[in-house]
């Protein structure tokens, strides 16, 4: 009787083995992350028993799985790595301090700030002025225009100082730049091209893919400081585009139908399906996370999804949170699935016997009736 058990046993054993090679030879190794019969490996991966049963490899393995190795899911949720640009993210760009370098040449339209000390009372000068477009500035009725376009600040100083000597006896004049009208603005969405720069108009591009969003602040006031004395701006990712997660519902011999929808690092099992309507009619409740694997790892990571105990039940523990990349795949219902191919094996012998039938029914009336008589 032991002799009997243990051959009934070893038989399983050799099958199990014999089943897993076929897997790996068809796929490579399936990783089922919260399988009971799974025992997970210290670099983050979990191996089936019947993957260590084929290849004998079972070093650093143990039998249950940690809590904290267990992949996240709607309760026990990870924040996701520092986000890096890429394309074709949308980047908002805000300008705090674009002054530009010394010379500067004042230009039509532009904001000054003047101020004279030893002005007349009645008219102080004392205040913003902009430059008219044919490129003066006029400070009142007692001291006329001056004309500016064209100066630095210092020479402003000293053009207006110039005009105000016919009135004024000793005119004290500071002018500061207040907006520069001239320049071209920088503040707004930029999108990230498909050669990963985002175009910053006549002060160049800036690479910016594969960044963290301090990296391309830095990038990007790097560029401008060609331009502007120390310049200080913000970034802030406008549009996540970038990173996706994809959900495939498999077609019962018609093909499977693919909805990729942007990550923004807090959905879960349970939003991916619902954002497309839920399981549908010629689907099955088996579902099933494809996890991209990490460089160098040659395993796919296959998490197991139980829908029911989710949905009707409100278990969380296979409820996983999506990461990007994510493949959400929703088997087919085998019974639709095989009425589909018996359709497509079916309809064209269907096609051809229609066609016969309606031939013979032809030929049999021109034989009854050959000269088109048909007796009404």
């Amino acid at each position: 009787m032991k002799t009997t058990t243990d051959l009934t046993t070893r038989t399983k054993l050799a099958c199990g083995a014999l089943a897993a090679t076929f897997l790996l030879m068809c796929g490579g190794c399936n990783v089922l992350s919260t399988s009971v019969s799974s025992i997970p490996n210290t670099d983050g991966i979990t191996h089936s028993r019947d993957y260590i049963a084929a290849t004998g490899d079972a070093s650093q393995c143990n039998v249950e799985t940690p809590l904290e190795d267990l992949p996240p899911a709607e309760l026990t949720k990870t924040s996701l790595p520092t986000y890096r640009i890429e394309q074709p993210d949308i980047l908002l760009i805000d300008a705090i301090r674009l002054v530009p370098k010394d010379p500067y040449f004042i230009q039509s339209l532009d904001i000054l700030q003047i101020v004279v000390a030893g002005a007349l009372p009645e008219q102080p000068i004392a205040g913003q002025y902009q430059v008219e477009p044919n490129g003066v500035v006029n400070l009142g009725p007692s001291y006329g225009p001056v004309k500016l376009e064209g100066l630095t600040t210092e020479e402003a100083s000293d053009a207006i100082a110039r005009q105000l000597k016919a009135v004024l006896t000793q005119p004290d004049v500071a002018v500061t730049l207040l907006q520069a009208s001239g320049l071209q603005q920088i503040a707004g969405e930029h999108l990230v091209g498909p050669d990963g720069n985002i175009n910053l108009g006549i002060y160049g591009s800036v690479y910016v893919a594969g960044m963290t969003i301090e990296q391309a602040r830095a990038a990007v006031e790097c560029e401008l400081s060609e331009h502007f004395g120390n310049p200080k701006i913000s970034i802030d990712v406008f549009a996540y585009n970038s990173k996706r997660f994809y959900i495939i519902t498999e077609g019962p011999a018609y093909g499977d139908q693919v909805v990729t929808l942007p990550i923004t690092g807090n959905e879960t099992v349970l939003d991916a399906i619902a954002s497309i309507g839920g399981v549908s009619a010629i689907s099955n409740s088996k579902i099933w996370i494809s996890r991209p694997a990490p460089p160098g790892v040659n395993c796919d990571q296959v998490l197991p999804v139980d829908w029911d105990a989710i949905t009707r039940g409100a278990n969380t523990s296979t409820n996983y949170q999506i990461l990007p990349g994510d493949r959400v795949f929703i088997a087919a219902d085998r019974l639709v699935a095989l009425d589909s191919v018996i359709g497509r094996l079916i309809t064209p012998f269907e096609r051809i016997f229609g066609f016969a039938l309606l031939g013979g029914q032809t030929i049999q009336v021109l034989q009854r009736f050959p000269e088109g008589r048909f007796g009404f």
